[in-house]
């Protein structure tokens, strides 16, 4: 009597409900991880928000819509970055529900659960889905994209123009790019006789006009702000080294895979014992423009992003990891055959668990570990809510006005522009990046600038100093940091600039 496992009967009489489970469970611990863990935000989550707070139409970050939700988010959880986790989770979840809806529709449904569960152990890896920003937002835009975009080609929905026009001008609103992202659409329509045909019709011209009219006002800001240009391209006597970067970008994404890799080693048969008594996942015969669509999706965005990457001296893959290898699970099934073996059924489970849990321990080690180790101090672990609250409250003390802008050091001057009172950022090294304040605007109506302290008279750096003539440094301020090991207290410095009277 042959036996089979619940999960694998789940995956054949409910994969819907398989997902669900996935995701929401996947969702949920990276929800509340970060509540646990992280006392300040992750990454440049609070240079986010603050771009956002100023609901600028663009800025040298790029298009608007990511820093707009994620304001929105922040304010609608009473100034609390639960809302803006709660939003990054929501995009994951949606992305790879939409994926699955794209897999369904090349693979069936039972595959498609199998896509998801490889496609999710990648995009695990290879990038951050707690930093919500426009990585983040990008996912399951361009998923949607690809989803209506393979309507339109190999089903021949007309009906989707108008969603796929949506989620085009959206994306444009999100990231740089997704002009590269859409030509990569474009492109693989133009190469197949049934996408030509797609594009002859009047729907293409109706699409492009809603894109038009949703991209309008960043188009005119970027003709405004002379940003309409390519970034400058490498001189010759730097290919060398830009060569390198980018063979370092692309080994990142192939890194990423890993845990991909990994399952299909452990899923071949070459050394399994009685390998025609193991369950089998089937499927119909999968179209051959599905199977160029999943080939060319799955490696066109990450062998362009990391070569753009690479080119114009990047730190990330153009469009981020998530997107790039968002189409490798459904590549993998796709590659397999009609018919799936889950050979090792139990080994398979606990290395998938293990991929997709191994993020999350490294969290939590690099938070209580690895400042006891190393002595590096843990960006995630500074105060931040402490900060912003002492800080927003001595100035509105001393003043008795509320505090309306905050400079010095980017990182501590972002978390008090956290502050319930939400100041407005000055980035006075760089004043053009934040051009709703100047240096001289913010002497005029006064407000905290921030150092870390290097002794403790709290003297300032010589820099801001120099830009706040004058200033008059206050008794620095300590802070307990999570967990601080071999590292002391952190130590920042502040002053005050008194408003002017009018």
């Amino acid at each position: 009597m042959r036996f089979t496992s619940l999960v694998v009967e789940l995956i054949r009489a409910r994969p819907r409900l398989v997902v669900w489970l996935v995701l929401l469970l996947q969702a949920a611990l990276w929800l509340f991880l970060p509540m646990l863990l992280y006392r300040s935000p992750p990454g440049e989550l609070a240079t986010t928000l603050a771009y956002g707070r100023e609901y600028l139409v663009g800025s040298w970050l790029g298009p608007p819509l990511a820093f707009w939700l994620a304001d929105i988010a922040f304010r609608a959880a009473g100034n609390h970055l639960f809302g803006v986790y709660l939003l990054a989770q929501i995009c994951a979840v949606l992305t790879f529900w939409t994926f699955y809806q794209l897999a369904r529709a090349i693979v069936g449904g039972q595959q498609a659960v199998l896509a998801v569960l490889l496609s999710l152990t990648v995009v695990a890896f290879s990038s951050p889905g707690v930093e919500f920003g426009p990585l983040v937002l990008a996912r399951p835009l361009w998923a949607l994209l690809l989803l209506h975009s393979w309507q339109l080609i190999g089903q021949n929905r007309r009906t989707a123009w108008f969603a796929w026009s949506i989620e085009a001008g959206l994306l444009l609103l999100t990231t740089s790019a997704a002009p590269g992202l859409l030509l990569l659409l474009a492109g693989f329509a133009l190469a197949t006789p049934r996408g030509r045909g797609v594009l002859t019709s009047l729907d293409p011209l109706y699409a492009l006009l809603v894109i038009v009219v949703l991209v309008l006002p960043y188009l005119i800001w970027l003709v405004r702000a002379d940003a309409l240009v390519m970034p400058p391209g490498p001189a010759i006597s730097d290919l060398g080294t830009r060569a390198v970067e980018w063979g370092g970008l692309l080994g990142g994404l192939v890194l990423a895979m890993s845990g991909l890799v990994l399952l299909v080693i452990l899923n071949a048969g070459w050394f399994a014992r009685n390998a025609e008594d193991a369950p089998i996942i089937y499927r119909p015969p999968v179209d051959p423009l599905a199977r160029q669509f999943v080939y060319f999706f799955a490696v066109g965005p990450a062998l362009l992003g990391s070569l753009a990457g690479g080119l114009f001296d990047l730190d990330h893959v153009v469009g981020g990891a998530g997107v790039a290898l968002l189409m490798s699970g459904l590549a993998v099934i796709v590659a397999t055959g009609d018919l799936v073996y889950l050979r090792r059924p139990r080994l398979l489970r606990s290395v998938w668990a293990a991929a997709l849990v191994a993020p999350a321990l490294v969290v939590s080690a690099t938070t209580f570990v690895s400042p006891w180790i190393g002595g590096t101090e843990v960006p995630t672990a500074l105060p931040a809510k402490a900060i912003a609250r002492f800080f927003g409250d001595s100035f509105e003390r001393r003043t008795n006005q509320p505090l309306r802008a905050v400079a010095g050091d980017p990182q501590l001057a972002s978390f008090v522009a956290m502050d319930a009172g939400r100041p407005h950022l000055l980035l006075d090294a760089t004043p053009e990046r934040t051009p709703w304040l100047s240096v001289a605007k913010f002497n005029e109506t006064g407000g905290v600038v921030v150092w870390r302290a290097s002794d403790t008279a709290g003297t300032p750096p010589p820099d801001i100093a120099q830009r706040f003539p004058g200033l008059v440094p206050e008794v620095p301020r300590s802070f307990e940091r999570i967990v601080n090991g071999r590292q002391p207290s952190l130590r920042i410095g502040w002053a005050i600039v008194r408003p002017k009277a009018p």
